[in-house]
């Protein structure tokens, strides 16, 4: 493993995910890896696609207009061009490696259109919980082209932090109350990675090509490890069986009630069909 990080009692995997081929948006075909049954053991994360295709008519739909409020998304683009634009007036275009965060908050309407006809597309979106008091907070958003993520660059290895902090290198983005680590990685075919994780935030891995072991478990293309929980785990220690990127994300659970109907994710049926009322109404930003 590195030799900067040492780990005394690495993550082992409970389980393995290959996730429900479904579509989204206009029809976009993606594979859900992290979805209702998953949310309490994956808390505060809701939900995790991939998508991946080289077929335009997988993907040339887009997402357009639709709501949110409640949560965070994170989409991590691997391949590929899509713009957003939403009813707060941001405006970025996500781009190979690049990375976009947006803080629904109580209410925004967007859009991700591909700025692309042909070719591959392929990333990740992530869904992050927000806090009871953080959810009717303001929307917010921010674009992490692929060059300006913090990069922890090793021999055959590179750990672009996106969010928390890695080898002493803070990510793009912090939030306080639910310590989110995203790291994007690219490893080559036989290198070692440590990674440290506190042992009270609840971590997966998924991986968007090649294939990793992690402990026992073998983890390929298309797939998640969620990690098992232990009050004495410290990280992971991951070995790439070949070249491979993935996505290595941990964080701390809210404990907090999850009410959720489509893109609207709040702690109590009435803030949802309040949520519903205020969107009819033209209320969100």
């Amino acid at each position: 493993m590195n030799e900067a990080i040492h780990l005394s009692h690495p993550r082992s995997v409970e389980k393995v995910v290959a996730g429900m081929a479904t579509s989204d948006g206009a029809g976009v075909k993606l594979t859900r890896l992290l979805h209702g049954a998953l949310q309490r053991r994956l808390d505060p994360f809701l939900m995790l696609d991939a998508f991946g295709s080289e077929h335009p008519g997988d993907y040339i739909a887009g997402f357009p207009d639709h709501p949110h409020r409640g949560f965070e998304t994170v989409t991590l683009m691997i391949e590929g061009r899509m713009r957003h634009r939403d009813s707060a007036g941001h405006d970025g275009l996500l781009s190979n490696g690049g990375v976009q965060w947006m803080i629904a908050g109580r209410g925004v309407i967007h859009s991700e259109m591909p700025e692309q006809e042909q070719g591959a597309m392929s990333g990740f979106q992530l869904w992050l919980n927000l806090p009871a008091a953080e959810k009717m907070r303001a929307p917010w958003y921010r674009d992490v082209p692929r060059g300006e993520l913090p990069l922890v660059a090793l021999e055959g290895i590179e750990v672009r932090v996106v969010a928390g902090s890695f080898a002493g290198i803070d990510g793009a983005v912090q939030r306080p109350t639910t310590e989110p680590l995203y790291l994007d990685l690219s490893i080559d075919a036989g290198k070692q990675l440590s990674i440290p994780i506190q042992a009270s935030h609840n971590a997966f891995v998924a991986v968007a090509q090649g294939m990793v072991r992690i402990g026992e478990a073998t983890v390929p293309a298309g797939q998640m490890a969620v990690l098992a929980n232990a009050a004495d785990s410290d990280g992971i220690e991951i070995e790439a069986k070949q070249k491979s990127r993935l996505i290595v994300v941990a964080g701390k659970p809210l404990g907090e009630p999850i009410a959720q109907y489509g893109p609207f994710v709040m702690n109590t049926q009435e803030e949802i069909q309040q949520a519903i009322a205020d969107y009819r109404a033209g209320r969100f930003a």
